[in-house]
């Protein structure tokens, strides 16, 4: 516990992104553009799936929550950023950050289960497909997806909460670009051992399990395609698993770089932070529509759509 300098903190100052003042512009202008395409993206991949009937599978009903998601992830951090960028005000209230940080967590958390759904969804897809319609029925899709919700919702309440019984420093300038958790502890005149201890315990269980559970459906459906190597199967399943598991590596990987492979908060972390909040809500789109003929034709349709209405 560090009494000393201890002050009810009104405001907290944000440091922001590593960049020179005469390249502000060029940077706003570039991460305004990625939002931009991170909202309309993901605003148009739900739009389709919501009306093409093609699209009303669990794989698509998963990816239009992953859509929304990442509308919000992004949403939460970089207008702040944004605007801190325009204005050169990076003062932020105490309450505001508190917010900021519970929906960062909130709306993270959701995106670390539904990657795990949407894996076992896979598995069932590849290993059991003849048995796919009965066992991903609409019930079970709904629940996965609601759990998802509530568990995100009570988890971040709980990091949340034990941030607000702590005392802050006189100096209150934040390191980071927004209000991160393990940032604002580091700035806490109280003792953080519980904070600790629930981040390392809690918050551990609560990404080892969705990332075991990725791993373990992805062990399987390599164990079923070695069985019988066969061109045919490798290219379905490349095709089925193929966006997904490249979206979990963009996502655990960016995750892992900055929570556990750095001593520090310093650039290189904070460039990470932002590839996991404004650059993979970005890609997913992408990603999930490149390689995907689905979403191809729905697209194709709703231009034709578009077209016949003018």
């Amino acid at each position: 516990m560090r009494p000393e300098n201890q002050s009810s903190v009104s405001h907290f100052l944000l440091r922001g992104l590593p960049i020179r003042p005469e390249q502000q512009g060029v940077f706003f202008a570039l991460f305004l553009g990625m939002y931009l395409t991170t909202v309309l993206g993901n605003l148009l991949l739900i739009l389709l799936i919501r009306l093409d009937a093609r699209l009303h599978t669990p794989m698509y009903f998963f990816l239009s929550h992953l859509a929304f998601s990442d509308i919000c992830l992004s949403s939460v951090t970089v207008p702040r950023m944004l605007m801190d960028m325009l204005t050169q005000d990076k003062s932020v209230p105490y309450v505001g950050c508190i917010f900021q940080l519970y929906f960062f967590i909130f709306y993270a958390a959701f995106d670390n289960l539904l990657l795990a759904v949407m894996a076992y969804d896979r598995y069932v897809a590849v290993c059991h497909p003849l048995h796919y319609p009965t066992i991903m029925r609409e019930e079970l899709c709904v629940t996965l997806v609601a759990g998802s919700w509530v568990v995100s919702f009570v988890h971040a309440l709980l990091h949340t909460l034990l941030l607000v019984r702590l005392s802050f420093c006189a100096d209150s300038t934040i390191n980071h670009f927004f209000c991160e958790l393990t940032v604002l502890l580091k700035l806490s005149c109280s003792d953080i051992s519980l904070n600790e201890l629930v981040i390392f315990t809690e918050g551990g269980i609560f990404l080892t399990l969705p990332l075991g559970s990725v791993l373990g459906s992805y062990i399987c459906i390599g164990t079923i395609i070695v069985r019988v190597p066969t061109t045919k199967r490798l290219l379905k399943a490349f095709s089925t698993c193929g966006s997904h598991l490249f979206v979990v590596s963009l996502y655990y990987g960016t995750v892992a770089s900055v929570y556990f492979f750095s001593s520090s908060w310093d650039s290189k972390d904070i460039i990470a932070s932002v590839m996991y909040t404004a650059v993979t809500p970005m890609l997913n789109p992408f990603i999930y529509s490149l390689r995907n003929r689905d979403i191809k034709q729905a697209l194709h349709v709703f231009v034709n759509r578009a077209n016949f209405f003018k």
